[in-house]
């Protein structure tokens, strides 16, 4: 769907329907709502005197006007009350407006959003309105044969603003585009079945991305990382047919002299649990285990369509976990990258293997700052359901950086504590560490295992196992893969850059 920014008023808009979002509770119609009910002949001031429409969060009302055929259905849909609206409000409520819209087989819309709602500045109301309404309408209809005619989609949505607005809110707009269609790249990556997506595959993806300009693309094979000695991410893979890959994708966009900012992403294209192998039961969403990896891959491709003024670099250790007669056992012991060794104790403990040595490797670029994503540990969605990504850090200034970044975009982080006693339950009596301290502290012990191998600079570490796919639709995240941490990396970054 394209988006536009058009500079007039939306009561003259030529348009099969017109957004207009109402807050509860409030009778008397004022700026933008005035004007179209107005010319709509009064439509809205009716259902609003009769009661049928409220404004409560998600309420959703298709009205009939009288006097602009060109755009002779008004959509209202409710933002709550206004003291507690915030963008995520928006958000969804243009996300859903949008979905019925298209439910409808309405193909055009236009809206413009109003600042008087909100203490929110007015281009953050039309970023969030925009990218709601780009990703609300997301779908994954790759492999659909059947009834595929019969799909709607949605053409345009159009943004009116005042003339002295055009300039600032159509390119807040353009960024926002930028930033859904990455998350729907992520989306993409992580919904495709494991043989459609291979560690080779998705450094076939890593390499389009680096047709851009200022970005570059390394890919080590097995040969090269088995030189190297990083035989924790090789005994992973040592159980599958399909080669690794260690995926580098670096971003110049800063200047030269200036440290990166290290994204780790792990990439895990299906883990069956190797040996300790999982239950059947939803071993199919288990394609799903590269999502931190393909995080940092749409991070990266939309970091450079932005033209942020940033250095990063893009470490993507992509393999399967497959059960075999050359799979790493239980009892093993690996020597990483690092030269620290570790005991195998579960082979589903998988994760931080392959982390362990890709963080290592991040060492080599003297980065400012390293931040890990991972579908690490179902004991962190325990913790703290499925909406909400588990960090962990070294760093204090990142991780209120990042807690910022989470209340501006809506995907949500909560801190664990990572305290020094959490680290005696990963020692072996044998190796250096073992790969998992047990059931207790499971999300915390796993990120402390990750923390010996990050060396000494600054780190985060975010365990997206609950909130990479959802088994529930959400107003502008629909079932199934959502493509977070995308838009709170990117935040977080151009945040960073205003420092």
């Amino acid at each position: 769907m394209k988006i536009n920014v058009c500079k007039g008023r939306l009561a003259d808009a030529k348009s099969q329907a017109l957004i207009i979002p109402l807050c509860e509770g409030g009778t008397t119609l004022s700026g933008v709502a005035s004007e179209v009910d107005k010319k709509s002949g009064g439509v809205i001031g009716e259902i609003l005197k009769s009661g049928d429409f409220e404004g409560k969060t998600a309420q959703l009302a298709v009205v009939y006007s009288r006097g602009t055929p060109a755009a002779n259905r008004i959509v209202l849909v409710g933002l709550g009350k206004k003291e507690e609206l915030n963008l995520e409000k928006i958000r969804n409520a243009y996300a859903r407006a949008m979905q019925h819209l298209r439910a409808m087989n309405v193909q055009d819309a236009a809206a413009s959003p109003e600042p008087d709602w909100t203490t929110e500045p007015r281009e953050k109301i039309f970023t969030a309105a925009a990218e709601a309404a780009l990703l609300g309408l997301y779908r994954f209809t790759s492999y659909k044969t059947i009834g595929r005619d019969d799909l709607r989609e949605m053409r345009k949505l159009d943004f009116f603003v005042p003339s002295e607005d055009y300039p600032l809110i159509r390119g807040e707009v353009e960024k926002s585009r930028v930033v859904a269609e990455a998350v729907c790249f992520a989306r993409d990556l992580v919904s495709a079945p494991a043989n459609e997506m291979t560690p080779s595959i998705l450094a076939d993806h890593a390499r389009k991305i680096a047709v851009r300009k200022q970005v570059t693309c390394e890919v080590l094979e097995a040969g090269k990382m088995k030189a190297l000695g990083m035989n924790a991410l090789m005994g992973v893979a040592a159980g599958s047919q399909q080669p690794p890959k260690l995926i580098i994708l670096q971003y110049s966009g800063g200047k030269k002299t200036e440290a990166p900012v290290a994204l780790v992403g792990k990439g895990l294209t299906f883990d069956s649990g190797g040996i300790s192998i999982k239950p059947a039961e939803k071993m199919d969403e288990m394609k799903t285990d590269m999502a931190g990896g393909a995080a940092v891959l749409a991070v990266i491709r939309a970091a450079a369509d932005l033209k942020l003024p940033i250095n990063l670099v893009g470490l993507v250790p992509a393999t399967e976990n497959m059960p075999g007669g050359k799979a790493l056992k239980p009892g093993d012991i690996l020597k990483s990258y690092s030269g620290q060794t570790i005991e195998v104790i579960n082979t589903d403990a998988e994760g931080r293997l392959i982390l362990a040595d890709a963080l290592t490797y991040a060492a080599k670029y003297k980065p400012a700052a390293v931040i890990d994503v991972a579908t690490l540990t179902g004991a962190c969605v325990v913790a703290l359901g499925e909406e909400v990504i588990g960090m962990l850090g070294t760093d204090e200034k990142m991780k209120k950086d990042l807690s910022r970044a989470s209340q501006a975009t809506g995907e949500k982080v909560w801190e664990l504590p990572l305290w020094d006693h959490y680290s005696d339950l990963i020692k072996s009596d044998i190796a250096d560490f073992k790969n998992t301290g047990g059931r207790m502290g499971g999300a915390i012990t796993g990120a402390a295992f990750l923390g010996k191998f990050v060396g000494k600079y600054p780190w985060v570490h975010l365990d997206i196992a609950g909130p990479s796919w959802f088994t529930k639709d959400k107003p502008y995240i629909p079932k199934g893969a959502s493509g977070i941490p995308v838009r709170l990396l990117l935040e977080y970054l151009q945040n960073r850059l205003q420092e």
